[in-house]
C-alpha cells in the first residue's frame, strides 16, 4: 500500500496544534469541518463551501496533545479505507507535527488519487501553518 508522510513545524504549543486537529471550528479553517469534535467514535467532515460530505471514518486513537489516528475514506476511494496518524512532538519554540497517511491503494489506476492527496495535504498544511502563525 502507498504511504504519504509530511512533517511541518509550527510556532504553537501542542495544545493549540491539537485544537487544529480536533476542534470543528479550527478544522474548518484549514481542512474540512466535522459535525463534532474528533475525539472518539465515528466522524464525518464536510466542505466549508458546499456543505457536501467529503470524508468519513472512525477515530481509532485520541491521546490529547500527542497522537490522533483515524480511518480515512473519501468518495474516489470507493470502499477502500486508509489511516491518518498525526503525531505532535514538542520542540524548542513550538511543535513538530507529523502526518502519516497509510493504506492508500497502490496501482497505476490509483496513482492519480495519490497525487491529488499528496498535493491536497501540502495545501491543507500550508493553510494550517499560516493560520497558526497568524493567531500567534
Amino acid at each position: 500500500m502507498t504511504t504519504l508522510q509530511k512533517t511541518i513545524y509550527l510556532k504553537a504549543d501542542k495544545e493549540k496544534v491539537w485544537a487544529y486537529l480536533t476542534d470543528p471550528e479550527k478544522l474548518a479553517i484549514w481542512f474540512h469541518k466535522p459535525a463534532k469534535p474528533l475525539a472518539t467514535g465515528d466522524y464525518e467532515m464536510f466542505s466549508v463551501e458546499s456543505g457536501d460530505r467529503l470524508m468519513w471514518g472512525d477515530v481509532l486513537i485520541s491521546e490529547p496533545f500527542d497522537k490522533l489516528r483515524y480511518t480515512f475514506t473519501i468518495g474516489p476511494m470507493g470502499d477502500a479505507t486508509s489511516t491518518v496518524t498525526w503525531t505532535l512532538t514538542e520542540v524548542p519554540g513550538g511543535t513538530r507535527l507529523a502526518l502519516l497517511h497509510e493504506g492508500l491503494p497502490e496501482s497505476e489506476d490509483a496513482f492519480g488519487l495519490t497525487l491529488a492527496l499528496d498535493k491536497g495535504w501540502d495545501d491543507h498544511l500550508a493553510r494550517l501553518r499560516e493560520d497558526a502563525h497568524q493567531a500567534g
